[in-house]
């Protein structure tokens, strides 16, 4: 056994490990079913516990740059998901958590998907982090896309730091996607032993197209989902191996999650938000509220669980809080958390609510901060439908247009399924929330209520 290599307290390693589509119920310690996630269920058991903790927006562009900088993605014009052919992305005026750790002479990585901007400008590379090794965007905006049309998106690159290496990701690549991930993180994590490192390990998977290594194929019983799965959870496991062979573990601050809720038209290559309503794409619970667990043996209490909310914007500044760095001078929309981290006695969320944005710069829903009540805006959203079979294979079905034609008002303490529309016995807790989203409107905007932008809005880079 090596000696635990400690820092200064203020300066622990940093690991973001952020999964793709990954549902609120697919984790072993969060209600999955069938197959087993012992690395996962072990980081929870040897950490804590976020049962609710939530994404700025339910899709991949928009979540990365709430992660990433601390704000919600309509502040900074970043909205869905960004294909091939954008032409913008992540500005250079931003500060992500790699730029704010560089502050205390971090070294830092980025692995696997960005989704921030494919262009060269816009890369890990030019925003903080000293190297790359990933996919530009989601694995599923490649040619071999069976619901495109023919040509739809170009060939699917690989790029390590600012050049392509591969021009051209197969499906027998993305066999091994998970495994190259990981080894990646790996070295990075024993080359920078000797000081301290952020690496934010962003998971392809669970996002379809769903594949696994031939060591994997058919180890869960439970289909191709379950196989992806375990293998996600092995990667996990490496990572806590390599930081506990090289004495890193006890100042290694590791934060779980998944960049929204599952993608549920696709049936059982989808994974399970469990018993919040919805998925992926929505601002019900199940879009946006995702399995969150962090470890640091030396700060954080093991064994221990949370219901007090919290959202990804809230991880830049609660690091800035930890190190001791500068925020940028531009306005985020995070707040210190740390109280809530470090399981301190009474510890209570700071924001007065939190918005949910999502299509255009549509405001959908807002929270209390201390994440009791929410309420659903009027909006149309998308749901599957309950009269035709789940989607088999990997072929999706159709979703089907529901609108909420009036506020509805939910109490997630006794209702996290959103099922019992209270709005008509609290009409207080109705005008208290209509308030914040009166004010957040005129700072970003809404374009349900023809508000294109508001006075706080932020341009992409271009």
């Amino acid at each position: 056994m090596l000696p635990q290599v400690s820092f200064a307290a203020s300066t622990p390693n940093i690991v973001v490990i952020f999964m793709d589509d990954m549902g609120y119920a697919d984790v072993g310690c969060f209600g999955a079913q069938g197959y087993q996630t012992p690395n996962i269920d072990k980081l929870a058991t040897e950490g804590r516990k976020f049962t609710n903790f939530h994404v700025a927006q339910p899709v991949c562009s928009a979540s990365r740059t709430a992660l990433l900088t601390g704000c919600y993605p309509n502040r900074l014009g970043i909205h869905g998901a960004l294909g091939p052919s954008a032409k913008h992305g992540i500005n250079a005026n931003e500060m992500t958590i790699a730029e704010l750790v560089k502050q205390k002479g971090y070294a830092t990585a980025a692995v696997g998907k960005w989704h921030l901007g494919s262009l060269p400008q816009f890369l890990p590379v030019k925003h903080g982090f000293d190297e790359y090794y990933g996919i530009p965007y989601s694995n599923d905006m490649w040619p071999f896309h069976p619901q495109a049309k023919k040509g739809a998106y170009p060939k699917l690159p690989m790029i390590e730091n600012d050049h392509v290496v591969d021009e051209e990701v197969t499906p027998e690549d993305q066999t091994h996607l998970t495994n190259d991930y990981t080894e990646r993180g790996v070295r990075f994590i024993e080359k920078n032993k000797d000081k301290p490192f952020f690496l934010y390990l962003a998971h392809s998977m669970v996002h379809v197209p769903l594949f696994m290594s031939d060591k994997f194929k058919g180890k869960s019983g439970k289909g191709i989902f379950g196989d992806v799965m375990m293998e996600v959870d092995w990667s996990v496991g490496q990572i806590m191996n390599t930081l506990k062979k090289n004495g890193l573990e006890e100042n290694t601050w590791i934060i779980f999650s998944s960049d929204n809720g599952p993608w549920l038209s696709y049936g059982d290559h989808a994974g399970s938000a469990g018993p919040l309503r919805e998925g992926k794409g929505t601002c019900w619970e199940g879009g946006t509220r995702v399995a969150g667990i962090m470890k640091w043996p030396a700060k954080i209490p093991a064994g221990t669980t949370t219901d007090t909310m919290m959202m990804t914007i809230d991880v830049l500044p609660t690091i800035a809080h930890v190190i001791d760095a500068k925020l940028p001078k531009h306005k985020i929309d995070g707040l210190n958390c740390w109280p809530i981290v470090a399981g301190e006695t009474d510890a209570q969320n700071p924001h007065d609510f939190y918005a949910f944005y999502y299509e255009n710069n549509q405001l959908q829903a807002i929270t209390s901060g201390d994440g009791r009540w929410k309420l659903q805006l009027p909006h149309t959203y998308r749901s599957l439908p309950t009269d035709i079979p789940k989607a088999t294979g990997g072929t999706p079905v159709n979703y089907k247009a529901t609108k909420i034609e009036q506020a509805e008002l939910y109490d997630l303490y006794t209702d996290i399924s959103e099922s019992k529309n209270l709005a008509a016995q609290n009409s207080d807790e109705v005008a208290k929330l209509q308030k914040h989203a009166e004010a957040i409107r005129a700072e970003l905007g809404d374009s349900l209520m023809k508000l294109e932008k508001g006075t706080g809005t932020r341009e992409a880079g271009r």
